[in-house]
């Protein structure tokens, strides 16, 4: 896999530019529609992108250059590589991953909610700063993107680190991806997850889980459980420490969600009830 691993540094140096058609919007999908996606990149787009890449990064490999020649092949070379990196790196940790992102949405949902399009703008990371009309953001290189009319998508990314970044062609749908918030420096990956969940017993975290819903703060999850403050807190920490619940701090307070594994944990409990209850 390192072999591998490193076929595809000069495609996404370390800083400055990387080609747009890296991430297309079927990402959104998963990575079999993004690869599928990928592998239908137009030869005039490869060669615009991956031509303005030669002209800022070291000699690109023959590979590359036959990509953005045209070379059908090498561009199902890349589709592979990139397959075998992602469920080499990145699916073992997935969940970890999905539920940072989720707790991170679930924030944004809230401050939505709460106080509509500038309250969410205005609850995201430090690295950016809403000034009505205008949402600035810490960024590599000094640029402007002007919406004309069209709307912003946010995307919360786990490995975007400390400042956002967007599409280079100012013509494709506006995409601001920004980082969410890191807790733990290392990821655990499911099967470490797994074992914790022998420390999971009663009814009283059996209620925690049912209680935070869509996301709710220590107080709220105190509450929707009829325990003390400190109750709570203490199995949150437990829940979060088996995978189960991710937590995100907002202002003086934390927001709790579940994870995808506590999300399934509560729904097939609530299967085995409804079994039960007929």
């Amino acid at each position: 896999m390192n072999g591998e691993a490193r076929l595809l540094a000069p495609l996404v140096p370390t800083r400055g530019y990387f080609p747009d058609f890296l991430t297309p919007a079927e990402g959104l999908l998963g990575m079999t529609d993004a690869l599928a996606a990928l592998r239908e990149t137009p030869a005039a787009r490869l060669h615009d992108e991956l031509g303005r890449l030669s002209s800022t990064t070291r000699p690109l490999p023959a590979w590359i250059r036959a990509m953005a020649d045209g070379e059908t092949r090498a561009l199902g070379r890349l589709a592979g590589v990139l397959q075998r990196y992602y469920e080499a790196a990145v699916a073992p940790y997935w969940a970890r991953v999905q539920g940072r992102i989720e707790a991170d949405r679930a924030a944004r949902g809230r401050a939505l909610l709460d106080g509509g399009a500038d309250r969410l703008l205005a609850s995201l990371p430090p690295m950016m700063r809403w000034r009505p009309p205008v949402l600035e953001a810490d960024y590599p290189v000094d640029r402007e993107l002007h919406l004309n009319g069209r709307g912003l998508l946010l995307l919360p990314s786990y490995f975007c680190r400390r400042t956002p970044v967007t599409f280079h062609n100012p013509d494709l749908t506006p995409v601001l991806v920004y980082p969410v918030e890191h807790q733990s420096p290392r990821l655990t990956p499911i099967a470490a997850q797994e074992r914790s969940l022998g420390r999971l017993v009663g009814q009283t975290r059996s209620a925690i889980l049912q209680g935070i819903g869509v996301g709710c703060t220590t107080s709220e999850l105190a509450r929707r459980a009829d325990v003390s403050l400190a109750s709570a807190s203490q199995h949150a920490t437990v829940l979060r420490d088996a995978g189960l619940l991710t937590t995100l701090r907002q202002g003086n307070a934390v927001l709790h969600t579940l994870t995808p594994l506590g999300a399934a944990l509560l729904r097939g409990a609530r299967s085995a009830e409804g079994v039960g209850a007929a």
